[in-house]
């Protein structure tokens, strides 16, 4: 075979590669969500959790487990529980009765999954739309294997899509194919209409979250937090009556830390500024804006006892979901 041919289809399978490699970081793929099944151990969303884990503590569980289907109701019997008696129909027929439950083997698992446009940053690894994507794909294969039912709000700036609760590795895939459509939507070409915002669309989001779920259900929350304020704290009081729910706090370090430019320009898509973010002054109005905005997201989390899991777009989503539920990376 000529060399220089061999060479140059070699630099093109390179140059594919590498093409492949920066598309999976600004978007996700499925065939990679597909093989996150294999990733998804390790770690758990059980009320029984690790030491080391956020979901554990000295205070009262957090997660209250599956709880207790109400049964029937039948006539006592000598060895019965007493506790378990039903006075109301014991006093109405004359005759003992008392309640016979058994234990719920499954609860409904609602993931609310943000990729609006905010998401659609990254500066040095993957986007953060894409590490919510991975790791909504992660939760859900866990919660699928432990049997319990898997359901979705999929959200962007100006649309929220639900996917009901189902069993089953179809299902997921399901879910996750609905996801990548909004995450695939996102582009710095995209037009939002200046009558929506970013507080809109998450209480938007949350007010069809507090009609999907029901009660006894786990809410996971996947995103950055942008547009939380008053209103949302009083949908996440809400939700919290008849639910556990856990935030997943996507972020990219660049956010926390303006880089100090003499030049920076910035750009939305459409118009762009050009200042000097070397300026102390600017640092400062910067530092506080980021401040006050993750303050409100933690205080509410604190308030109503919402375990925040911090992921970063740098390290793998696995890792850190591991470390933040008690298990050390890499230890399988």
């Amino acid at each position: 075979m000529n060399t220089k041919s061999s060479l140059h289809k070699a630099d093109k399978t390179v140059d594919a590669t590498s093409a492949n490699q920066a598309d999976s970081c600004i978007y996700a793929d499925l065939n990679t969500l597909r093989r996150l099944k294999y990733l998804a151990k390790g770690f758990s969303f059980s009320p029984n959790q690790p030491a080391n884990s956020v979901l554990s503590g000295k205070n009262v569980s957090k997660l209250r487990g599956r709880g207790l289907n109400f049964e029937e109701l039948r006539h006592y019997q000598p060895g019965d529980d007493i506790r378990s008696m039903d006075w109301k129909v014991t006093q109405r027929t004359g005759k003992p009765h008392i309640k016979v439950f058994t234990e719920e083997r499954e609860r409904n698992v609602y993931l609310a999954i943000d990729q609006r446009m905010s998401m659609f940053f990254g500066s040095s690894n993957k986007m953060k739309s894409v590490i919510a994507a991975e790791l909504a794909a992660l939760i859900a294969w866990q919660i699928s294997d432990s049997g319990d039912r898997i359901g979705a709000i999929i959200y962007n700036d100006s649309e929220t899509k639900v996917i009901p609760a189902k069993r089953g590795q179809q299902h997921v895939i399901n879910l996750l194919s609905e996801m990548l459509k909004k995450n695939h939507q996102l582009s710095i070409n995209n037009s939002i209409p200046s009558n929506i915002n970013d507080t809109d669309s998450y209480n938007k989001m949350l007010a069809t979250l507090n009609k999907v779920s029901s009660h006894n259900g786990l809410i996971i929350l996947i995103g950055d937090g942008h547009g939380f304020d008053d209103k949302s704290t009083d949908h996440i009081k809400k939700i919290r009556q008849h639910n556990e729910i856990i935030a997943c706090h996507v972020f990219d370090p660049l956010e926390q830390t303006l880089p100090k430019m003499s030049q920076m320009i910035v750009s939305d898509g459409k118009q762009q500024i050009q200042f000097s973010s070397d300026n102390k002054q600017v640092q400062q109005k910067y530092q506080a804006e980021i401040t006050r905005q993750l303050n409100s997201y933690v205080t509410a989390a604190k308030k109503y006892r919402i375990p925040l899991i911090e992921i970063d777009t740098i390290a793998p989503v696995e890792q850190q979901l591991r470390k933040a539920l008690g298990y050390k990376a890499g230890s399988l």
